[in-house]
């Protein structure tokens, strides 16, 4: 963090020295004047953080050196310097702009004291600066890892609608990203110095879901010690995210509804409804059309978050994605790891990331990546420390005929098997012969006995599952 600049203006050269020694010490890089004229020049050459003035200067007054130096720098605090018969001149300066006045001698306590003070405002605006554009960095559409279409196309729908107060629904499997999603619509709009409150729908209890939501007054119920100030209060200004709102109970999908219309919440215990100015974005993993028409979420609910409906595509549709996104994850882990000796992946590492299915989508490949940083022995990730089986294709890409070869062998061993071992039976659901059929068996070494498909050269590592062709033929 860089030292706070003070620049201290003084005629007492032997003060000047000491304060110069006391907030040396204290911390602070300080440029020390003798006289207005050489503080002005500092002041039009660099920016400080405070001044600090004696209001009685040999060649010229502190109130004047004052005003001039808060018209180059309007925002700039000044902290005065007098003694006990200038009060009143203080006084004044006060009234003029300056933070607060010091009388000579005073203890370093107070001296440190009123530097904080005066420094309170501008370390707070820094702050908020330094948030606002790590929030950006973050959450600016231009630094979103999106190269593919899919993502492409979510973006320039996101910025069509973030400038606006619509109610966006989010849906999407989960880790997809859907809350990163709505925190770049939330950094996107007009509400940005309003805060972004995210609620998990799926995790509050049903008991506690309209207190934590709406609040309660104090007395409302049994250990209701407090006035409680519910999350739409705390959004007030900004946006509430409600996360997985197909998990809300349904007891609370009307109360929501009515919140959602009317813009008024009632505290558990309160009489009266208070104003909220909040934006609603939801998110869900669910089919809530399904849910609808099972009866466990309220139609006019459902079309009530649906006004902007946009969905978040699974990592598997966006592979182009996958290198942008393990090398953000990697710059991550790398920090938090601190292991500054890891520098990226192998090309076979890389390309078992491309072809792997991410059942878990960003989320898994975020801790993929964590894992294998941390548990990487070398300054390049090798493929053996991530992921593979179930969800992968387990290396390169096959060729198209070897590829269809081990679907047309497994898909016979199956069928065969569906068919408890009846040749005649299962090249009838095939739609072929039964002599094209057991020639296709010998083709694979494959052979009925007990119901059970042996395999004359089995294939190792075969993964069973039942083709969705084989539906097809037995609708056909």
């Amino acid at each position: 963090m860089e030292k706070e600049q003070l620049l201290i203006i003084d005629d007492d050269q032997g003060l000047l020295k000491l304060l110069t020694m006391r907030l040396t010490a204290m911390g602070f890089t300080v440029t020390a004047c003798h006289d207005a004229d050489t503080a002005l020049d500092e002041a039009r050459r660099q920016r400080f953080d405070l001044v600090i003035t004696d209001l009685r200067l040999a060649a010229a007054d502190g109130l004047a050196v004052m005003e001039e130096v808060r018209a180059l720098h309007p925002d700039l605090p000044v902290l005065i310097l007098t003694a006990h018969g200038s009060i009143p001149g203080a006084v004044e300066a006060m009234q003029k702009g300056a933070v607060g006045y010091l009388t000579k001698p005073f203890e370093d306590r107070d001296l440190a004291a009123w530097i904080d003070k005066a420094l309170a405002q501008p370390r707070m605006s820094r702050e908020i600066q330094r948030l606002k554009q790590l929030v950006s960095e973050l959450y600016g559409l231009e630094n979103v890892a999106a190269r593919s279409p899919a993502m492409q196309t979510l973006l320039q729908q996101v910025l069509r609608v973030a400038d606006t107060d619509a109610t966006v629904c989010l849906s999407g499997e989960t880790g997809t990203g859907k809350e990163v999603i709505a925190r770049i619509i939330h950094c996107n709009s007009q509400r940005v110095k309003g805060p972004f409150v995210p609620v998990n729908c799926g995790a509050i209890p049903e008991s506690l879901f309209e207190s934590e939501l709406f609040g309660h007054v104090k007395g409302a119920f049994t250990g209701a010690v407090s006035a409680h100030r519910g999350l739409f209060q705390s959004a007030d200004g900004g946006t509430l995210f409600l996360d997985e709102i197909g998990e809300m109970p349904p007891t609370m999908q009307v109360k929501i509804l009515r919140a959602l219309q009317t813009r008024e919440v009632l505290e558990v215990g309160a009489t009266r409804p208070v104003k909220v100015d909040v934006r609603i974005i939801t998110a869900t993993n669910k089919d809530l059309a399904q849910a609808v028409k099972a009866g466990t979420f309220r139609e006019d609910l459902f079309y009530r978050i649906q006004v902007i409906p946009l969905t978040v595509p699974p990592l598997r549709a966006r592979r182009e994605d996958i290198p942008l996104l393990a090398q953000v994850f990697l710059r991550q882990s790398i920090e938090r790891a601190g292991k500054t000796t890891v520098r990226g992946f192998m090309p076979d590492a890389m390309q078992k990331l491309m072809v792997y299915h991410w059942p878990g989508n960003v989320r898994e490949l975020e801790h993929a990546v964590e894992k294998a940083v941390v548990l990487s022995p070398r300054d390049m990730i090798t493929a053996d420390l991530l992921p593979s089986g179930n969800g992968a294709t387990d290396g390169a890409i096959k060729p198209l005929t070897e590829a269809k070869e081990e679907f047309e062998r497994n898909y016979l061993k199956e069928l065969v098997e569906l068919a408890g071992g009846n040749i005649s039976r299962a090249s009838q659901i095939a739609g072929r012969y039964r002599a094209d059929f057991y020639k296709l068996l010998r083709k694979y070494g494959l052979h009925p006995s007990d119901g059970k498909i042996k395999s004359v050269a089995p294939v190792a590592g075969t993964v069973l599952q039942r083709p969705a062709a084989e539906r097809d033929i037995k609708s056909a």
